[in-house]
């Protein structure tokens, strides 16, 4: 995600931290607390082996390595069944499913790992809930979705809502906020787009890393779908108060970096490479459709 924003910002121009609003759900819940306190969206040091890029202000990673070094004391294989079918599963999504979701999520034995080192950082970034943020949360007692940051939502500070967001019921414990347990959004959505405040022609960029889980097996066929189907359905309840939605999942080249295994770190520096080649791809192609529409 950090490297396709980058790849789109340098192509277009535009400043991706004066959107009007951001919704996170799990990691792009970093992601947008990440550009609400002012940071620009992190940039490879390479592209490829014949492109190097100057910045000039390296933004620092302190966030993606928190929540990394958590992940990697979960255990790697919890991890990689987390990261492909086990939140999309539950995720079957819709106020219908509530009940069902809060008992499941209450019958998962409760870890003892926490995202303490993430909620720190998010802290120290200064992030903070300026009207423009919202962060997906599950209530683990009800098995709703909460949207920290949106009006009428608990009170929580940035920091307790993206630790909660980021908190995957069978590898950490819940975060308590308010007197209330919550778990990471995914389980109720991979994206929660169709929670955006958004209106007639607003333009609205959702990117769905979690639609690009790679592998052959049935099963990561499966969450693969489920992603893609879910921001489907998001996308037309948008599209049906009259935004302009466009969604993106990762390319053949970044998907094949990532591998199936998101919470593995030894390749961030290609899926950061990839994702930024494929900003500049998606920025490329807007461009000549807006020429093409102008002929």
């Amino acid at each position: 995600m950090m490297g396709v924003l980058a790849g789109i910002e340098d192509a277009t121009g535009f400043d991706l931290r004066r959107c009007e609003h951001f919704v996170g759900t799990s990691a792009g819940a970093i992601v947008a607390a990440h550009l609400v306190a002012g940071r620009s969206a992190r940039r490879p040091s390479t592209v490829g082996t014949e492109i190097e890029l100057a910045t000039p202000n390296p933004p620092a990673g302190v966030l993606a390595a928190a929540a990394r070094r958590a992940a990697q004391r979960a255990g790697r294989v919890a991890v990689a069944a987390s990261a492909t079918v086990a939140p999309l599963a539950l995720a079957a999504s819709g106020p219908g499913t509530a009940l069902v979701r809060a008992a499941v999520l209450n019958r998962i034995p409760r870890p003892r790992g926490s995202l303490e080192g993430l909620r720190q950082s998010v802290a120290e970034s200064g992030a903070r809930f300026d009207g423009r943020l919202r962060i997906a949360a599950v209530d683990r007692r009800a098995g709703r979705r909460v949207m920290f940051g949106s009006p009428g939502a608990p009170d929580a500070t940035v920091a307790q809502a993206v630790e909660a967001s980021c908190t995957v019921p069978w590898l950490f414990a819940p975060v308590s906020i308010g007197g209330r347990e919550y778990v990471d959004g995914g389980v109720w959505s991979p994206t929660n787009l169709d929670a955006a405040p958004a209106g007639r022609d607003t333009h609205v960029l959702c990117l769905n890393p979690t639609a690009g889980i790679n592998g052959s097996h049935s099963l990561v066929a499966v969450a693969r779908n489920m992603a893609r189907s879910a921001v489907s359905f998001e996308t037309l309840a948008l599209r049906r108060r009259g935004a302009l939605v466009q969604t993106f999942w990762p390319d053949a080249e970044s998907a094949a970096a990532m591998g199936a295994d998101f919470m593995n770190h030894e390749p961030r520096s290609r899926v950061l490479a990839a994702g930024y080649r494929q900003g500049l791809t998606i920025a490329a192609a807007q461009a000549r459709g807006a020429a093409t529409s102008d002929q």
